[in-house]
């Protein structure tokens, strides 16, 4: 099996990025299979933060091929904004990033709509990242796309200009003002910085290096909780993430599949409207979202916090068939008296173990505490020296889900990650 998945089994936000590039050494091929750039995937190298949002989190690594699937859409004024904060020129970093042909671009009225459509939702937004993302997916579904590949058409200013002649007609729909210059004025610039890189039929590399013997990774974006099959339904994103959708966003086999690595918080995290069972709206909230600085590399947006949830971990696990766990942040639980867990919840009075269909449905976690510890543990780079109490936490975890929790983060350095023998 070469190729592996890495991605969240929560809200999103888990510290994909850092496990990426932490881990990226390991393998030949590092590639993005979903999402957009409302995905931000932080890593702090040398006390340097980076935030990546299209691009896959194993480009610092020279010697390694970094793939944008064909399940990714991609918005250019991103991405040359994203390329030119990177550091090393064009022409080094074109050496080590492909693009697939197939992959969707986001329009300047893609963006426009994605705001009309939440403006509209009047008190039940679903608190969109405005970037474009859902409606490119449905320009997509809908086969009205703009791919990457067309770029290099000579008819690709005429085609554009009949993608946006059918969104602004659809806009005329909705009471909302906008500038369309205004959007424009960075993407065209983008298409141009696109053209730098290879845009190809990904599907035929990935396959063609696997064969040869090589390693990928598949790197997922946001988390399996906003899954736009298997999450709460309608508060999602508009992609399938969970470890399917690596197959669909890359054009590869189930049967090539080996290691599904999930990643999940020590606790809990959420962007944006939604059901949230453990949310904390309380001091001990406001102090795991200042501790671990929990603001929303996309968007800025404070994140919503609360206790870890066993069930809805063990769902993510289910739909993924997931392997083997990391575990990031157990730094920021670091003081508390007690942790509390949510191991099952209660509807209608009655105990459940299952993720309610129904947004509105009324969910009373039920918690068991455990006890904290003090400890500084961000210098700490054997397991066995980590506090007692939080390795009781991890045992507890593995207990539950009857999966070995291969590491544990402990900072947000690349460097402040134990990976333990299981």
């Amino acid at each position: 099996m070469n190729i592996d998945i890495l991605l969240g089994l929560q809200w999103g936000d888990e510290g994909k990025g850092k496990i990426v590039d932490a881990i990226s050494p390991h393998y030949d091929i590092i590639a993005r299979f979903q999402g957009g750039p409302n995905a931000g995937h932080s890593l702090k190298i040398d006390n340097v933060r980076h935030v990546l949002h299209l691009i896959p989190s194993g480009i610092f690594h020279p010697d390694k091929t970094n793939i944008i699937g064909n399940g990714v859409v991609i918005d250019p004024a991103v991405f040359k904004q994203e390329i030119e904060t990177l550091g090393p020129p064009v022409s080094e970093l074109s050496k080590r990033l492909i693009i697939s042909s197939r992959a969707n671009l986001i329009l300047p009225t893609h963006r426009i709509l994605d705001a009309a459509y939440e403006n509209q939702k009047g008190y039940v937004k679903i608190g969109s990242t405005l970037k474009g993302i859902g409606p490119a997916y449905t320009d997509k579904a809908g086969r009205n796309g703009l791919r990457a590949g067309e770029i290099l058409q000579g008819n690709f200013r005429q085609l554009y200009e009949m993608h946006i002649k059918r969104h602004l007609a659809i806009l005329t729909n909705y009471n909302f003002n906008f500038d369309l210059r205004e959007y424009e004025s960075g993407w065209f610039e983008g298409i141009e910085m696109l053209k730098n890189f290879p845009i190809i039929n990904t599907e035929y590399l990935v396959n063609d290096l696997i064969s040869k013997g090589k390693r990928l990774l598949a790197e997922g974006a946001q988390g399996t909780m906003l899954d736009v099959d298997f999450g709460s339904y309608p508060f999602v994103t508009s992609s399938n993430t969970i470890s399917a959708g690596a197959c669909t966003g890359l054009g590869i086999s189930p049967k090539k599949v080996g290691d599904i690595i999930g990643i999940f918080k020590a606790y809990c995290t959420r962007v944006g409207s939604g059901p949230f069972p453990t949310e904390l709206k309380d001091e001990t909230g406001n102090r795991m979202r200042a501790t671990g600085h929990e603001f929303g590399s996309t968007t800025g947006r404070p994140r919503r916090c609360g206790w870890l949830d066993i069930p809805a971990l063990k769902y993510a696990i289910m739909v993924n068939g997931v392997t083997r766990l990391f575990m990031t942040k157990a730094d920021v639980l670091s003081g508390f008296d007690t942790i509390k867990v949510c191991t099952s919840y209660k509807v209608d009075g009655s105990e459940c173990l299952e993720q309610p269909f129904r947004n509105d449905t009324v969910v009373e976690p039920v918690y068991i505490e455990m006890p904290g510890w003090k400890e500084n543990i961000s210098g700490i780079k054997d397991y066995q020296k980590l506090p007692a109490a939080l390795k009781n936490y991890v045992d507890f975890v593995e207990r539950q889900t009857n999966l070995p929790v291969a590491m544990v983060s402990v900072g947000p350095d690349r460097n402040e990650t134990i990976f333990r023998q299981n």
